[in-house]
């Protein structure tokens, strides 16, 4: 096997991640990735430990990292949102997705809080 068909079957890309989703307020800025968002687009922050792990990210900038831009899958309870990655989240564990409210309404009410046992991956 090649080093290029290594690269192309990355386990990050090809499985399901658990964890949990819970929301944050962005009235306007920057996520790490550098891309401008409200509270009104569908977009999400990973936890920094996937964000910082993700393939082809050498540290430094964030807004080199190659997960910024890409699409998420978020899956609870049968309820499905995709979401851009713009930003990562500080205080999420491994596999814990922060969402936007917009996004987060698609999986349940605002005053749940933190949804325990989502799913997500890469699209």
């Amino acid at each position: 096997m090649t080093l290029a068909g290594i690269a192309k079957a990355s386990p990050v890309e090809k499985r399901s991640i658990s964890g949990d989703v819970t929301y944050f307020y962005r009235e306007s800025g920057l996520g790490a990735c550098g891309i401008y968002n409200s509270n009104t687009d569908f977009i999400a922050a990973v936890s920094a430990s996937y964000f910082d792990a993700f393939p082809g990210y050498a540290g430094g900038n964030p807004n080199a990292n190659p997960l910024c831009g890409r699409t998420i899958q978020v899956d609870y309870q049968g309820r499905v949102v995709n979401v851009k990655v713009t930003d990562r989240c500080v205080g999420c564990a491994y596999g814990d997705v922060d969402l936007t409210p917009s996004a987060f309404t698609q999986l349940a009410d605002l005053s749940v809080g933190r949804l325990h046992g989502a799913s997500w991956n890469l699209l």
